[in-house]
């Protein structure tokens, strides 16, 4: 263990704190942006007290696991997606793939909207659900079916470790996910590297694109639809 001086690296970090709070956007009326900063501020302290340089990792990279797992936990242990919102999603799941087995093609949002008798805004709903749960998993969006549960699945699990691949996909799964990006459209691409890449917020990248916050989270969602049957294609 190595001596610091904690209140001076937990003011120092705080700005850090705000950022990774910002980067998750978690829409619950349980918490505010106030709530998630305080609980983010616990796990600045527990990554201070944990953390060891000889494992040559960053201290920026191990807080940020830290804060980000420490706000999640925090929020699964008290927050769920609507089993209404998680029918209408496993719906359209079903629905996307029937068109597809059917078409031998990508199914159109106006065919899915069809075939579930709904409105676009309300497919529109749909894909700010998918994207809302990329933001507790990305791993999860992409690569199982949320149908099968309402609660939101598990971040964190070995908190006595380093979690390092906490962040990352397993090699397989992040090869097929580099693979697959690289066949999205060029737009499509751009967006999902200031999101996850720049780390810009709904806000800033809404005003790159020009278009509503909403619809951010709205295009978000149907890219990693999109992202989705590509993986699954591939790996198949």
């Amino acid at each position: 263990m190595y001596e610091i001086d904690y209140e001076e690296e937990i003011v120092k970090y705080l700005p850090f704190v705000k950022r990774v709070v910002n980067r998750i956007d978690i829409k619950s009326t349980d918490y505010d942006k106030d709530d998630l900063f305080n609980i983010g501020v616990i796990g600045l302290m527990d990554a201070l007290k944990k953390y060891d340089p000889s494992k040559k990792v960053t201290f920026e990279s191990y807080a940020y696991i830290r804060i980000r797992g420490a706000i999640i936990d925090e929020v699964r242990k008290n927050s769920k997606v609507s089993r209404t919102r998680m029918t209408q999603l496993d719906q359209f799941y079903k629905a996307k793939e029937k068109l597809e087995r059917e078409k031998m093609t990508e199914a159109t949002d106006q065919e899915i909207c069809e075939e579930l008798g709904i409105e676009n805004t309300k497919l529109s709903k749909i894909h700010e659900t998918i994207h809302y749960l990329a933001n507790v998993s990305l791993d999860d969006t992409l690569f199982t079916n949320h149908g099968e549960s309402v609660e939101l699945k598990e971040i964190v699990e070995d908190k006595q470790t380093i979690p390092i691949d906490e962040l990352l996909v397993e090699d397989e799964k992040k090869e097929a996910l580099r693979r697959s990006i690289e066949k999205l459209p060029k737009r499509e691409q751009i967006i999902l590297n200031l999101y996850y890449v720049e780390e810009l917020t709904l806000k800033e990248i809404a005003e790159v694109i020009d278009v509503s916050v909403p619809r951010v989270s709205q295009i978000h969602g149907k890219i990693l639809v999109t992202l989705k049957k590509i993986i699954e294609d591939d790996l198949k």
